[in-house]
């Protein structure tokens, strides 16, 4: 890693020779929340659901070889590891996608990371955890199942509590008074990069990509906001899977399982040629998930 200069943060390298336009950009338009661009996609689940299938037969054959223990059958492969894979290697050969904005400065993150809300059981009364993830350039999609198991299930276990969650909590026994002069001081330190690192190490949104699978509790993808707390200028909403009606070019219909996609990303950190190509190569890893068997930095052809 390159020496931290003056002006670099904890969590970024201050970008010091932008063009015009992108150095303009925070100044004119300041708020992370007020450059929000949504892109919606569908991606057909053919190829991902035959790819899942694939690896939970290999990982039953281990299971049966002895190379692994049985409660390995208890943590499969799923649709949410596939695509997670893919965003993980998309922004990894696409880095302007792990930029943020912070102090009217562009940064470019020092790692890549991606957090995401899990929730405990599926109850009205049950409490969420944080879940947060760096992956390294090595990445492939056996690594991200292995994380985002252990980390799921850390989550999920009742007597575990998350560094933010638990920090929220203090905080929320505060006066009001004194919890609003708090977070004015917090504010201050998140715009100069200089909130404790204990206080945001497992926060979401200072991740290179903040996730929720609306999918998971049947509801249809959307627009979901950024937050001008943290960093994250990156959200990706995943909705529900659903049969529908899809034409060639001929007019030929057939029914195929899609899923709806929803990306909220910060306008100002890279231009709408950069984003659509991007996308571009996403849906071509989805279409052919055994690339993300890969490292993360391998390049692909799309």
């Amino acid at each position: 890693m390159a020496k931290r200069k003056w002006g670099d943060r904890r969590d970024g390298v201050w970008l010091r020779d932008e063009d015009g336009m992108h150095t303009i950009m925070p100044y004119v338009y300041p708020n992370r929340a007020d450059n929000e661009a949504f892109i919606q996609e569908s991606i057909d689940l053919a190829p991902v659901n035959a790819y899942v299938e694939k690896k939970n037969k290999e990982l039953k054959e281990k299971v049966e070889r002895g190379e692994l223990p049985p409660a390995a059958l208890d943590d499969p492969y799923k649709m949410f590891q596939i695509i997670l894979a893919g965003l993980i290697k998309t922004m990894t050969l696409r880095p302007k996608l792990n930029r943020f904005i912070q102090g009217k400065k562009i940064f470019q993150r020092n790692v890549l990371s991606v957090g995401f809300t899990v929730k405990k059981k599926f109850t009205d009364n049950a409490g969420e955890g944080l879940a947060y993830k760096e992956f390294g350039p090595e990445t492939t999609v056996d690594d991200v199942h292995n994380k985002i198991v252990k980390e799921i299930n850390f989550c999920k276990d009742e007597n575990q509590v998350d560094n933010s969650i638990d920090f929220m909590n203090k905080f929320a026994k505060l006066p009001p008074f004194l919890l609003r002069f708090i977070f004015v001081i917090i504010r201050r330190l998140d715009y100069f990069g200089r909130v404790p690192y204990e206080l945001v190490k497992t926060d979401p949104n200072y991740a290179s990509c903040f996730l929720t699978n609306l999918g998971s509790i049947k509801l249809k993808s959307g627009y979901h906001h950024l937050s001008n707390w943290g960093t994250t200028s990156f959200f990706v909403i995943i909705g529900e899977k659903k049969w529908k009606p899809v034409f060639d070019k001929d007019g030929n219909m057939e029914m195929k399982e899609m899923l709806d996609i929803g990306l909220t990303v910060d306008e100002r950190i890279a231009d709408g040629f950069y984003f659509v190509k991007s996308i571009r190569l996403f849906k071509k890893l989805m279409a052919n998930p055994e690339l993300l068997e890969l490292r993360a930095d391998e390049e692909v052809d799309y």
